[in-house]
């Protein structure tokens, strides 16, 4: 193009030519009837949000603000509101069909879109995102997909500008965004496409998710029926045991709390166990330390293989481990002895039935905490060595089954977004089986309307 040559000077030769993007820099190869082309020729408009003030608390008329786009859509939680209609320009109305994007936010979030629809309408067009409008050579809806693919993001990231607290791409940065063009009907078989796999993914996304919401659910209620004695009635049919077996008693009956203080300079290659290293409600031992490495200097307790490590503040948290090495734990910790089984009466106290006590027991308001006193009378359910041996069994057998069940879930969960991904970057290199060879070139299509400009 000659140097200063306006749009509406140029033959439509070169406004095609401009619109293309050269050979060398597309991105990957397309179909032959695909072609790759810069977002500014598929745009009518590419416009920022009005400026006029917001009040997110007040009724009026809405409005979007960069908040409100979350999860490639308008959040309506998130909106806020203009009062004076008088301030509201006929072009700051969005459409249906237009496309919100963020343009001003972190790296994570800068580029994200969501399409505006007719359920959303009337909205106004908020300050800090790009309201873009497409001309009739591509679905808007197809872009809405490609936005959330990783060929995009990559390509926004190459060209946003570094500040201090935020990034931002600006209008003409983003208007040479190279887009792969199917010819409109091969787009079209696309968004069907895409939108079906999609469908059936999201189905299965929200079945892993109820399931791992469910899973504390599933696991109060096994352990309730252990210590209930369901779990092992069978049990005490073929051993000729009654429930009489079974008993209420004081946590100090079934246990010692072993309160021995020591000084840590003794013990400095010692593991060194505190309440973040446990895991709440799970019973599970995190990563932690030696004593030197945490650069202990206070005195800690002295705690055995065998015994329970229960963290006394915040009980709500039901931080409750076994450990089988010796240590040192926080003097925020009671290192605990069992009378019986060990394993059982974790089990117990990682029970719905001793965390609520532990709760409702603690004292101090501002940091719960329950004291030795306090949780020596807790009561506890207790049968006989053979019948705690066998519930031991069946939980651990039980517990490790929902565990196997909780941990696909979440693999699930992990997966589908990459799955997406996936399919996306099939979908925009004419992967699918989708694809009409035969069709005409999308160059016609950007053709017309480039004419029409």
């Amino acid at each position: 193009m000659a140097r200063g040559k306006k749009q509406a000077e140029l033959t439509l030769e070169e406004r095609l030519k401009e619109a293309l993007v050269p050979e060398e820099e597309q991105p990957y190869e397309v179909p032959g009837n695909w072609v790759w082309v810069k977002l500014c020729a598929l745009l009518n408009e590419i416009k920022n949000g009005t400026t006029v003030k917001q009040d997110k608390n007040c009724k009026g008329y809405s409005v979007t603000r960069i908040e409100s786009l979350q999860h490639n859509t308008i959040n309506f939680d998130r909106l806020g509101t203009i009062i004076d209609e008088s301030q509201i320009k006929q072009t700051d109305w969005y459409n249906e069909g237009d496309i919100a994007l963020s343009h001003i936010n972190s790296v994570e979030h800068v580029g994200k879109t969501a399409l505006i629809n007719e359920d959303m309408l009337p909205l106004v067009h908020g300050m800090n995102l790009l309201r873009l409008r497409f001309n009739k050579a591509f679905l808007p809806v197809l872009f809405q997909y490609y936005s959330q693919s990783y060929q995009y993001k990559t390509e926004i990231i190459s060209r946003i500008n570094m500040a201090v607290n935020q990034v931002s791409i600006n209008q003409k940065q983003l208007g040479m965004l190279e887009i792969p063009l199917p010819p409109l009907a091969e787009q079209q078989r696309i968004v069907d496409c895409v939108a079906s796999l999609f469908a059936k993914l999201d189905e299965a996304k929200e079945k892993a998710q109820a399931a791992l919401d469910s899973f504390e659910t599933r696991k109060a209620a096994v352990l309730h029926k252990a210590f209930t004695g369901e779990l092992t009635a069978k049990w005490r049919e073929e051993h000729g045991i009654s429930t009489t077996s079974w008993a209420r008693k004081r946590f100090d009956e079934v246990a010692e709390i072993k309160s021995n203080l020591v000084d840590p300079a003794q013990y400095s290659s010692f593991p060194h166990i505190a309440p973040d290293n446990i895991e709440k409600r799970t019973g599970r031992l995190l990563d932690y330390h030696t004593i030197a490495e945490d650069k202990v200097m206070s005195g800690k307790h002295r705690f055995y293989p065998g015994q329970i490590l229960y963290s006394k503040i915040r009980p709500y948290l039901s931080k409750v481990v076994v450990v089988d090495f010796d240590g040192l734990c926080s003097a925020d910790m009671y290192p605990i002895t069992a009378k019986g089984d060990i394993v059982y009466l974790w089990y117990c106290m990682l029970s719905e039935d001793f965390l609520e006590q532990a709760s409702s027991a603690g004292s101090r308001s501002v940091l719960p905490k329950i004291n030795q006193k306090e949780l020596s009378s807790l009561q506890v359910s207790i049968c006989s060595l053979p019948e705690q041996q066998e519930i031991v069994r069946i939980l651990d057998d039980l517990l490790a089954k929902e565990q196997r069940t909780k941990d696909v879930c979440i693999e699930v969960l992990s997966c589908i977004d990459l799955i997406k991904k996936s399919i996306l970057a099939q979908a925009f290199r004419g992967k699918l089986g989708t694809n009409n060879p035969t069709e005409e070139s999308a160059v016609e299509l950007l053709k017309q309307c480039l004419a029409q400009k």
